[in-house]
């Protein structure tokens, strides 16, 4: 008989599959509280397993109730293994129906294993001329294979034959029995030779050939563990005959009875209604001619949500695509890092309520046969590398940066719903879809969670069931289709806020996109170094709080530091909590190391204890590995006055000011052959104060190119320029930045440690000096009150709502931010020009600079070493010419070989 005629048999460990998919799969329930997770991974793991196979006979078969002849030949047989957890017991009996119902044989022998029914089955089958394929994770059953018999496992999706068998474990399928025997098994609580593993037992069968001859010349072993194979020779056999699957079961079936039945569809569907699988009876449609399965997976009556898994539906909707005069588009994948994501899937949408999700890489037990991931990349490509053709996204940014994984380059984005509600109302809703979802369209999403499991459970998405998987990805697109409908109609009925989307935050995301992906080389070992420093001078500071304390205590502990403080060394209270007790906060501790040691001590311990959990001890474990780089993500929906922020690592919050943060910015380097170069603006916010208020004085300083500082404190002191000295200038400097930022006399009067009144005598000096200043604060509070909102030089929206509320401190507040944010708004805006302006300089001429990161007012390029001159000088140009103010925009440009030189 040649193979071509051998009738194949499926045999399926349901015993392996049950554990398996209940330990693979997050606590799933239905509505009632039913636990399904074990259920579905069962039932998809079998389709998954018959679909690959397709086989003429087919038996699943699980261990029955009950002691077996194992037991009784060993009671501690197993006895290490916990109780069947009883989420997952109460699952059994519906997985047993499910079966059933879906035609398939089912056998339970009571007595034996599943193993043994298994080895009986497969023995016949091979005796009546048939190959078998043994579905199962147990490494016991590779003592079954030979030329007639297989192993599948469906979880890896990998085959192993007699070579396969070799490979993995090293010995011969014929001598895994004694090769088992000699390793044990833990979990079934068999004993093996003590500190033999399964290196030793392969070099012992190499040597030996069997278990028999290695236990017959166990004289011979020498050292420790010659003694301990010769202490398990009383057991040794027994062992043996645990391990070994029992061919000779007496059973009511043969391989010929194990045919498919048809479908019980009201069982199946009654069944389907009770555990809510989404597919309906539809999924258990049996195509005995393709592999290929179409699942139609609408989430609700309204939406139509589909999963493609065939060529024939994917070239459909590619089609459809290609005709759409716009589409959304979202991608799923299985990390939240962009540099080591992997595509699991994408989803589009050209109509509301309509959706279709391409599963590409869902790798769970069980999942079903989807199309080759690279054929649909491939296919894809050409559509969103098309810069004609327009695309919608919700945070698209991280979907470009992950298709960069695969070479696709993303064009076409027109629209971002995340930064359509960003530039619509800065801060009336957070901006993720979610939170846009129910703000903007009044629905509930399915969130991450409910497909994904929460906390340690929580699976990647490439683990998540594809029926669980399609409505929630599907529903990414189709929501992000209606959101865009829905604020992009708002958003442009004024022009001004459609300008701010169009010319400023779309045309960044590519910008920022390539700076992610770039990233920046850190100097791991000088890290290394000052981490160890700092943890010396740690030490130091808590043995003189010890000291000055006069008792040990922890430094982190609010309660001890309250204790101390207060009680004990009887400090003023500063401020306290909500529920009355003292305050340790920040700015009490400031406040009370003006005059106490103690204070000061902690607050220095607590600044080096943050940069070195922040900085010092994390950035070398944020390197990645495949790049070698640091590389952080920028967020433009967050700050409400559009600065750009960043995480992983935050780039914004590393301290210039101390010596500390700038060993830090010293560690992020240039690589051989270039140099680091770092653009900042001077005093941007006082530029465009001066611009925006039009104050005669402020303007004509900055034209004349004065330091600004230095003129204010002149004025304000009342001395001659060449009068005016470090601390004169720093108080000028406090006041010209505290006065943009709204501070009152009384915030400047903490600021400089100085009474009420002379703060006071300083504000009035100085808009005595500066009129259209006090003009212009005048005038936006007014504004603000009245319209609910400011704006930037560019139209760039912030909606104040306290503006006119009845508190007085938070109308007060309101007010400061009112004065502050077209100033902080504006500079944001000027800088994403000029990233926007410098960008199409590199992609357009190709020189050879690399923009690396963007830090308030400041941009760091990595620049090769022999054009630096030629680069820098561009590079200002494009700065200064980012806006068209009345005076001119002065960027500061500073190089080296590190951050640190460079600024």
């Amino acid at each position: 008989m040649t193979d071509q005629n051998q009738k194949r048999l499926l045999l399926v460990d349901g015993s392996s599959y049950l554990f398996r998919a209940y330990h693979a799969l997050p606590p799933l329930t239905t509505s009632r509280g039913e636990p399904t997770g074990a259920i579905r991974g069962v039932i998809n793991m079998l389709q998954k397993t018959l679909q690959d196979t397709q086989p003429d006979y087919v038996g699943i078969v699980f261990d029955a109730k009950g002691k077996t002849f194992r037991d009784d030949l060993y009671p501690e047989y197993k006895a290490n293994r916990p109780s069947m957890p009883e989420d997952l017991g109460v699952q059994i009996e519906p997985i047993h129906e499910f079966v059933r119902a879906m035609g398939l044989p089912l056998l339970m022998v009571p007595g034996v294993e599943a193993d043994d029914v298994i080895g009986t089955l497969a023995l016949q089958a091979k005796s009546h001329g048939m190959k078998t394929i043994i579905s199962t994770g147990d490494k016991d059953m590779a003592q079954l294979v030979n030329d007639d018999i297989s192993l599948i496992n469906t979880m890896s999706n990998t085959r192993m034959n007699e070579a396969g068998v070799a490979e993995k474990f090293g010995v011969r399928p014929d001598q895994i029995i004694d090769y088992l025997a000699l390793i044990g098994d833990s979990s079934d609580n068999v004993p093996g030779v003590p500190k033999v593993g399964p290196k030793t037992a392969v070099k012992w069968l190499d040597q030996y050939g069997t278990l028999a001859a290695i236990m017959a010349d166990a004289e011979n072993f020498p050292g420790k563990i010659g003694e301990n194979l010769r202490a398990s020779l009383e057991f040794l056999p027994l062992s043996r005959e645990l391990v070994t699957i029992k061919t000779d079961v007496e059973l009511d079936e043969t391989p010929e009875m194990l045919t498919r039945t048809e479908l019980d569809l009201s069982t199946l569907q009654s069944l389907v209604e009770r555990f809510e699988f989404s597919g309906g009876v539809s999924q258990f449609t049996r195509d005995q001619d393709s592999a290929e399965v179409v699942a139609e997976v609408p989430a609700s009556k309204e939406n139509d949500y589909r999963a493609v898994l065939n060529k024939q539906d994917f070239e459909h909707w590619l089609k459809r695509l290609q005709q759409a005069p716009v589409f959304a588009f979202d991608t799923e994948t299985d990390n939240l890092d962009y540099m080591q994501a992997q595509i699991v899937g994408v989803s589009f949408a050209i109509n509301e309520h309509e959706a279709a999700y391409v599963p590409i890489g869902h790798d769970y037990p069980g999942a079903p046969q989807q199309l080759d991931r690279d054929w649909v990349l491939q296919q894809l490509k050409p559509l969103l590398e098309n810069d004609s053709l327009p695309k919608i996204g919700q945070h698209i940014k991280y979907d470009m940066d992950v298709l960069a994984n695969v070479g696709i380059e993303l064009r076409g984005v027109r629209y971002d719903t995340m930064l359509e509600s960003y530039v619509y109302n800065s801060v009336a809703t957070r901006h993720d879809m979610d939170s846009l979802a129910k703000k903007y369209l009044g629905e509930d999403t399915i969130h991450f969670e409910d497909v994904a499991g929460k906390g340690a459970k929580q699976l990647t998405f490439n683990q998540v069931p594809v029926e669980t998987a399609v409505p929630y990805a599907a529903e990414d697109a189709d929501i992000t289709l209606r959101l865009h409908n829905t604020l992009f109609t708002r958003l442009s009925k004024d022009q001004k806020l459609q300008r701010v989307l169009d010319e400023i935050e779309i045309p960044l995301i590519p910008v920022l996109s390539r700076m992610e992906r770039t990233g920046v080389l850190i100097d791991t070992d000088l890290l290394h170094v000052q981490s160890r420093q700092l943890s010396e001078r740690m030490l130091k500071l808590e043995q003189q709080a010890h000291d000055e304390a006069r008792q040990t205590f922890n430094l982190g502990s609010p309660k001890q530091l309250q204790q101390i403080l207060f009680e004990e060394l009887k400090l003023p209270v500063v401020k306290k909590t909500p529920k009355g007790q003292p305050s340790t906060a920040e700015d009490v501790l400031q406040e009370l190391a003006n005059d106490y040691e103690l204070p000061r001590l902690i607050l220095e311990f607590r600044s080096l204890s943050k940069l070195k959990s922040t900085y010092t001890d994390k950035l070398p474990l944020q390197v990645d590995k495949d790049t070698g780089r640091v590389h952080t993500s920028y967020h433009q929906a967050v700050a409400a006055t559009g600065r750009l922020s960043s995480t992983s690592p935050n780039l914004q919050n590393i301290p210039i000011r101390t010596e500390e943060g700038r060993r830090i910015r010293q560690a992020f380097i240039a690589p051989p052959g270039h140099v680091l170069l770092a653009a900042d603006y001077s005093q941007i916010e006082l530029r465009i104060m001066a611009h925006l208020s039009q104050d005669e004085g402020l303007v004509e300083a900055f034209r004349r190119g004065e330091d600004v500082h230095r003129a204010t404190a002149a004025e304000v002191f009342g001395m001659g320029l060449d009068e005016v000295g470090p601390h004169e200038r720093r108080a000028a400097k406090a006041i010209n930045f505290g006065l943009i930022y709204g501070m009152s006399a009384f915030g400047l009067a903490k600021q400089l440690s100085i009474g009420r009144n002379e703060a006071q005598e300083y504000v009035d000096a100085y808009f005595e000096k500066y009129p259209g200043v006090l003009s212009f604060m005048d005038r936006i509070r007014k504004q603000a009150a009245e319209d609910g909102y400011v704006e930037t030089l560019y139209g760039r929206r912030l909606y104040l709502p306290e503006i006119n509320a009845r508190n007085g401190m938070r109308r007060q507040a309101a007010e400061r931010t009112a004065i502050n944010a077209p100033m902080q708004g504006t500079a944001a805006d000027i800088i994403k020009r000029a990233m926007i302006s410098v960008h199409g300089w590199v992609e357009r001429d190709q020189p050879p600079v690399r923009m690396i990161m963007q830090v308030h007012d400041e941009l760091v390029f990595e620049i090769e070493s022999s054009v630096v001159d030629e680069m820098s000088q561009t590079i200002n140009e494009f700065m200064s010419g980012a806006a068209e103010l009345s005076l001119p925009l002065v960027v500061g440009i500073g190089i080296g070989n590190n951050w640190d030189e460079a600024h």
